[in-house]
């Protein structure tokens, strides 16, 4: 089984978050080895405005760098990645698909089976993009996504494997303009039934950013990223899980 290197909001793009997520991605290939016992999960805003095509060029090549390092990177997007933070466009989401899956056709949840354990990708941006409500930076995913959730939760085909539920808003803190609206359905499917939940968005330093959300739901690992780019001089965890063992084992990484 594969260790979970949990990075997200890396804001490539704003300031020097671009140079540090470079810095991050050597890191990461100097020290974690061998490759092949690790996954990179990066849970949204890997930029920080979409209608700047160079970022998203920037963020790739970084990325880039890591699989030609044998590294399998799995990302979701986030709200940045579809406009700029505060403003959603829907222009934006096939762009992203293009460059970040080479796939404009990719359907959420997105499904990877990797080793024994079973990714599920959720954009928490799918409901958002609606001419009514695209201000903010609040989070929906959307009934049709959350039922096809729920079949992949409970399919036989999946039950002896780690699950491990991947989305960029925060699922638990209800930060005014900042909440999953869905968060109490997204609690009734995946309560008890999946080995962790990983996300970003917010970039606090206090509870909502650290290991005490371990626990919720009945979810052994509960963990958000916060900046990994640390955006603004805002908290930011590159955690390593290791789903083989205990919470304990679990520890954040100084790539920068």
């Amino acid at each position: 089984m594969r260790k979970i290197i949990h990075l997200s909001d890396l804001h490539v793009g704003h300031d020097e978050c671009g140079l540090r997520f470079k810095e991050i991605v050597s890191s990461i290939c100097a020290t974690m080895q061998p490759a092949s016992d690790y996954v990179v999960v990066i849970t949204g805003d890997l930029i920080e405005n979409a209608a700047h095509h160079q970022h998203r060029v920037e963020v790739l090549e970084a990325i880039h760098h890591l699989k030609n390092n044998q590294f399998p990177v799995l990302v979701i997007p986030g709200n940045h990645d579809y406009g700029t933070g505060a403003l959603a466009n829907k222009k934006y989401v096939i762009p992203f698909k293009q460059a970040f899956y080479d796939n404009e056709q990719q359907t959420y949840p997105k499904v990877d089976v990797i080793d024994d354990v079973v990714f599920i990708g959720l954009d928490s941006n799918a409901d958002e993009l609606h001419w009514y409500d695209r201000m903010f930076a609040e989070g929906e995913i959307g009934e049709g996504q959350l039922n096809d959730l729920q079949q992949i939760v409970d399919d036989k085909a999946y039950q002896h494997m780690k699950k491990v539920v991947y989305m960029h808003h925060h699922p638990i803190d209800d930060l005014m303009w900042h909440q999953l609206k869905d968060a109490n359905r997204l609690k009734q499917i995946v309560s008890n039934k999946i080995d962790a939940l990983l996300f970003g968005h917010l970039h606090r330093s206090e509870q909502s950013a650290s290991k005490d959300l371990n626990g919720t739901w009945g979810i052994r690992r509960v963990y958000n990223a916060g900046s990994a780019t640390h955006k603004n001089g805002h908290t930011g965890y590159h955690r390593v899980i290791d789903l083989s063992r205990d919470i304990d084992a679990d520890y954040d990484a100084k790539f920068i």
